[in-house]
């Protein structure tokens, strides 16, 4: 194939070396990288705490700055997309499944066992749930994937560098990011992106699996989700075969309207007054504790530790994994925007969105748990939202529109990941061709199917939260490097003034 790089072979290389051990020897696959993943966790807790706060901290002062007024491109640029459909790339993109998977199951599973030394199935520990949910998809992930993002479409629109993670370090290391250092840090971006996203693709397999299996009996099983991931990736193939102006931008508006509307049916259907007032109450008690929760690691009590590892230090490590295939599609859909705006609607619109979402679902699981309807705790997280559906009027119908919510966030991420992977292996290419893109469809897929087929996903998803540590490291010299490189043109700016 034709402007192929190096990075895609080594990381062909890489994927069949992971994925043969997986399928050959998945317990002791499984046990290698959960040992790793604990090693990091338990060691590095303190370094990804400080980590995201400080992304956070960074956002903000992109936002107040001077170098707000600075647009990503030329001067005479403007947005590609309008910003309804931005804010809805934005969203499918960066969260997707996880809305639907967690949604209803993270609150209730922390109201059960409740983290900071709450007595679980309390008011107390209900208050804190929806906290500890927003902290986990609210501002710190936004404010990692904006700073990322920003990081590469400055580079890429304004100063007219290639795609490339790698490309953002030139500042710092200059030419030897095109030589083999270059092509170590975009091979670990690429890694991380096609592992990241093939798990997607299994969880969401599963959660469908599970879904049709409870309403209309489908087996569940490895045949039952080879087939569901062989339709979505014919359906994903062929949206990035339509390019990045048609079928990713219909398949993000197509997604925020299903969304909002299967949001909206929980809220008519639910307790409606109580998800206002818990969303409220949740989101002030968030803003007024997110300091404390922002650097809080429980050094001397060994259950709240142990409750962060497997929750907070988790979750920031497998967002952490996730930064190179999403900053760079935010990056390539906000060309034209000012640093300003981009910051302000990175930061700020997602994260309500996701906070209503949580505040709806989770407050209408907890409230059937208290209420003593059903006891939701006992399902597997894939079936607990089907089960709170059943719960609720016209569960049938809702039921069938979270599916098609589920299958539709489906292929947009998997879209979304075809497009940046055909990127980053074709030297950082605008346009990457349709046989790059239908090549790493097919691979995602079949890692996902390999992996399910040995029941690996565990030991996947150990593998890209591994990964993130050393892409973290790249993470701080691309926020050096970015802010060199802003010092450097608002003082050029201010010359041509």
């Amino acid at each position: 194939m034709k402007n192929i790089s190096n990075v895609f072979y080594i990381t062909i290389g890489l994927i069949i070396l992971t994925v043969g051990y997986g399928a050959i020897a998945p317990a002791s696959f499984e046990a290698i990288t959960t040992n790793i993943k604990n090693f990091v966790a338990s060691s590095f807790g303190w370094y990804y705490m400080l980590l995201m706060s400080a992304m956070l901290m960074l956002s903000i002062f992109f936002i107040l700055s001077p170098y707000g007024k600075i647009r990503l491109g030329k001067d005479t640029d403007r947005p590609q997309f309008s910003t309804v459909t931005w804010i809805a790339m934005l969203f499918s993109a960066g969260m997707g499944i996880g809305l639907v998977f967690y949604g209803a199951a993270e609150p209730l599973s922390h109201f059960a066992i409740s983290p900071a030394s709450e007595d679980p199935n309390t008011n107390a520990a209900f208050k804190e749930a929806l906290r500890q949910s927003f902290l986990h998809w609210g501002l710190h992930i936004w404010a990692m994937y904006g700073v990322i993002a920003l990081s590469l479409a400055f580079f890429q629109f304004r100063k007219g560098e290639p795609g490339l993670i790698s490309a953002t370090l030139k500042p710092i290391f200059g030419k030897k990011m095109k030589g083999p250092w270059g092509v170590l840090v975009d091979v670990l971006a690429v890694f991380a992106t096609s592992f990241g996203v093939a798990t997607s693709l299994g969880f969401g397999a599963v959660q469908i699996n599970a879904g049709l299996n409870y309403l209309f009996g489908v087996e569940i099983g490895i045949f039952s989700q080879f087939v569901i991931i062989a339709v979505v990736t014919v359906l994903f193939i062929t949206s990035a075969w339509s390019g990045l102006s048609k079928g990713i931008k219909y398949l993000s508006n197509t997604n925020v309207v299903l969304a909002l509307a299967l949001l909206g049916f929980i809220v008519i259907l639910g307790p409606t007054l109580l998800i206002f007032n818990m969303f409220t109450d949740s989101l002030g008690g968030y803003i007024a504790n997110l300091v404390q929760m922002s650097f809080g690691t429980a050094p001397l009590d060994a259950t709240d530790r142990a409750w962060l590892d497997s929750w907070t230090i988790f979750y920031w490590a497998w967002w952490i994994s996730w930064a190179p295939f999403v900053s760079m599609f935010i990056a390539r859909v906000s060309k034209g925007r000012t640093i300003r705006e981009f910051m302000v609607g990175v930061l700020i619109a997602p994260t309500l969105l996701g906070a209503f979402w949580f505040a709806a679902f989770g407050t209408t699981a907890i409230d059937i748990q208290k209420k003593g309807i059903v006891d939701l705790t006992q399902f597997d997280t894939e079936l607990v939202i089907f089960e709170m559906f059943h719960t609720m009027p016209f569960s049938l119908g809702i039921s069938i529109f979270a599916i098609l919510l589920i299958a539709s966030f489906f292929i947009t991420s998997a879209d979304s990941a075809t497009f940046v992977l055909g990127m980053q292996s074709t030297n950082g290419s605008l346009t990457p061709p349709n046989n790059v893109k239908l090549t790493w469809g097919i691979i995602q897929s079949t890692i996902a199917v390999i992996l399910l087929s040995v029941n690996g996903l565990t030991a996947l998803q150990n593998t890209i939260i591994i990964a993130a540590l050393p892409f973290s490291f790249v993470m701080l010299l691309m926020v050096v490097s970015l802010l060199k490189a802003l010092k450097a043109e608002a003082k050029a700016m201010k010359l041509k003034e």
